[in-house]
């Protein structure tokens, strides 16, 4: 009898995953941003005002890793760091000029990559492709809940 468990797809969705940053990579090169920094700066265009760990948290990073990410966008005048106001040790997360005016852009490299990735795939394939990989996401988070518990003291 076929399993589910028995099929083998970690390779696979790796595969996806590597192929669409090379080429979002490839086109976005104009622009000056790497995919992760894309992330982030759309993040923070939806979201302005965050502090660093909480754009961390959103993105699924580090926050060390989501600093120097910060940091390279700051010097290539993506975003801003300004005081918070409540608290003088954080600062918040602001998009700059420059950024608005190439969050389009980018939106449109997105939007092609996915057009051409989806060739051939009908609406409701994906649709129900992508329900699929979130339940399996799903289940590994619950894994990493179950590793680790919340501290009982909190």
């Amino acid at each position: 009898m076929a399993r589910t468990e028995d099929l083998s797809f970690g390779y696979l969705l790796n595969d996806v995953t590597l192929l669409f940053r090379k080429h979002f990579d490839r086109r976005a090169v104009k622009f000056g941003l790497t995919r992760v920094q894309w992330r982030a700066t759309k993040m923070l265009y939806h979201r302005e005002g965050l502090r660093q760990t909480e754009l961390a948290e959103s993105l699924e990073m580090e926050p060390i890793a989501v600093g120097r990410v910060i940091d390279r966008l700051q010097a290539a005048g993506f975003v801003e760091r300004r005081a918070d106001p409540r608290d003088r040790r954080a600062w918040r997360l602001y998009v700059t000029e420059r950024a608005r005016v190439v969050i389009g852009d980018m939106e449109l490299i997105a939007r092609d990559l996915r057009k051409d990735a989806t060739i051939g795939i009908e609406y409701d394939e994906l649709a129900h492709a992508l329900a699929v990989i979130n339940r399996i996401k799903e289940n590994l988070q619950a894994l990493d809940a179950a590793e680790n518990p919340p501290d009982a003291r909190d």
